[in-house]
């Protein structure tokens, strides 16, 4: 470890001098690169930092003088000037914290600033010099790469930092280290691809616990195997929120690219787990009701992802829908469609993916009883029809199936739990998806579950004969389907044709469809 006097023998050369490291800020998460390009002079001791930067990046000037004092480097001689290039962009967070000291350590000549050419420095400091974990590591080595050939992180990264490619990393615990590092000492160790293994969820339970409802359960299916976004309509206690909550048990273990989309996404949120860096199963997302638009959808004065990104390619529980603020479902509308969210700000604008399979639940009335077999309802009709107002009309369309959950009967609650496990109905959701991902990437070029199949490629996987035609004809003027509707039912009966392993959609599948529209028409007592 370098002492102080070594320090001030190494600073006392030169009265003047300037470096420059390379360092990165996210917005969304897109990696956008930052030149921190440093000046020290002889005179009185000050710190100034530009360079639109924000609360905790403006702080790194006492988190750097701490860790330079640490190694013994008194910065009250010099007048120190940090600038952070471009100008015009907004810089948060404390991951700068790192490429502002070693540029510091390089302008007072404590090594020579050619050192850091080429070199990504990622990580906070603590007072004592130690370097902290970030968060968006993993987007942050993805960004762009233009002259950069090593990055440099805290070992708390490690683990995320390993599912980067084609980009050497390393990994230092404290200031020092990186210090000797640059100065030839000795060598940052490496960071080793991180090994990924698949998990399948298990600890929600699994679908053999659940007692009766034959139609939800195979709604709950239809929707794993495309990718279908599900409406459960039923009275309290008829198990909704349990077969929601089952749904991650019968969906894939996730691949490695869906894997790296997903861990980006947990990077830049904070929520990674500490214990493993990677995520490595499917999210389940169940926020309350009472959650904001910005805290469902993402935004924030610096952009962050909502509850629909942090599920993605995983499960969105939406429970007791009716209750969630108007605003909040229908900002809910362009991620249902388009796969992502587009957070705009007057100083950034920040895309995120959201496709995760949203489940939602809801009453059919507020009090809930309403079409109940034994209890009756205590709702006017005013009130019921107030309550139903709050799901709008564009939102339920695009909802791919809707199901009734009715109250589960006495004898199927006495019967012992046996039903068909997770295990076997995943069997059959992987394989339809395998069949459907074949088909697309065969036609079209691309890996596509039919639910993202884009729509203008519907016609091309869906051959109706004149039964299914006909019946399709029926549905669409009893029913007034919409065209997004129409399209929804085509869609939700191909699955259920690659479930079956059928190579064409018949009237069978077209029926089952249909059946799953069921908010398009007005429920009777």
């Amino acid at each position: 470890m370098t002492t102080s006097s070594s320090a001030a023998m190494a600073i006392s050369g030169t009265p003047t001098g300037s470096a420059t490291a390379l360092a990165s800020v996210l917005i969304g998460l897109d990696a956008h690169p930052v030149r921190v390009e440093v000046t020290c002079n002889r005179g009185p001791g000050g710190f100034q930092l530009v360079g639109l930067a924000e609360a905790a990046v403006k702080e790194a000037r006492v988190r750097v003088n701490g860790a330079l004092a640490h190694l013994g480097v008194l910065l009250n001689a010099y007048a120190v000037t940090v600038n952070l290039a471009p100008a015009d962009l907004r810089k948060s967070g404390a991951a700068l914290d790192v490429a502002i000291a070693l540029g510091v350590l390089a302008a007072v000549d404590f090594f020579d600033p050619r050192r850091l050419d080429g070199v990504l420095l990622i990580g906070e400091l603590s007072l004592e010099g130690t370097l902290r974990p970030v968060t968006g590591v993993l987007p942050r080595l993805g960004g762009p790469r233009e002259g950069i050939h090593t990055a440099i992180v805290p070992r708390g990264n490690s683990a995320e930092a390993g599912l980067s490619r084609g980009l050497r990393v390393l990994v230092a615990d404290t200031l020092s280290q990186i210090v000797d590092h640059v100065r030839g000492g000795s060598p940052l160790a490496a960071v080793l691809p991180t090994e990924f293994v698949p998990q399948t969820c298990s600890t929600q339970g699994d679908l053999a616990e659940v007692r009766g409802q034959t139609t939800a359960r195979a709604s709950l299916e239809v929707a794993a195997a495309g990718g279908h976004n599900l409406l459960m309509l039923g009275p309290p206690g008829s198990g909704k929120t349990l077969l929601a909550r089952l749904l991650p048990t019968v969906l894939p273990p996730l691949d490695l690219e869906e894997a790296i989309a997903c861990t980006a996404i947990h990077s830049v949120a904070g929520t990674l787990p500490s214990a493993t860096g990677v995520i490595s199963e499917r999210p389940f997302r169940a926020p309350h009701h009472s959650v904001s638009d910005a805290g469902l959808v993402g935004g924030g004065d610096f952009p962050r992802p909502g509850e629909v990104s942090l599920a993605h390619h995983g499960v969105l529980f939406l429970d007791e829908l009716a209750e969630f603020r108007r605003s909040a479902i229908e900002a809910l509308r362009q991620p249902l469609e388009d796969g992502r969210v587009c957070i705009a700000r007057a100083r950034a604008r920040a895309w995120f993916p959201a496709r995760p399979l949203v489940v939602a639940a809801v009453n059919p009335c507020p009090c809930g009883h309403w079409g109940h077999p034994r209890l009756k309802c205590q709702c006017t009709e005013f009130s019921r029809q107030r309550y139903r107002a709050r799901l709008s009309g564009p939102l339920l369309d695009r909802i791919d199936i809707h199901v009734g959950v009715p109250p589960v009967e006495v004898a199927a609650l006495l019967r012992k739990a046996g039903g068909e496990s997770s295990a076997a109905v995943r069997a059959r959701v992987t394989l339809a998806r395998e069949r459907q991902k074949h088909r697309s990437r065969k036609l079209f070029g691309a890996a596509h579950l039919n639910a993202s199949l884009p729509s203008r490629n519907l016609e091309q996987i869906v051959h109706l004969d004149d039964a299914s035609r006909a019946a399709l004809e029926g549905a669409v003027t009893t029913l007034g389907l919409s065209a997004r509707a129409f399209n929804k039912v085509l869609r939700v009966a191909r699955t259920a044709a690659d479930l079956e392993g059928a190579a064409e959609v018949n009237v069978q599948h077209i029926a089952l469809a249909v059946q799953g529209r069921i908010l398009d028409r007005e429920p009777k007592h």
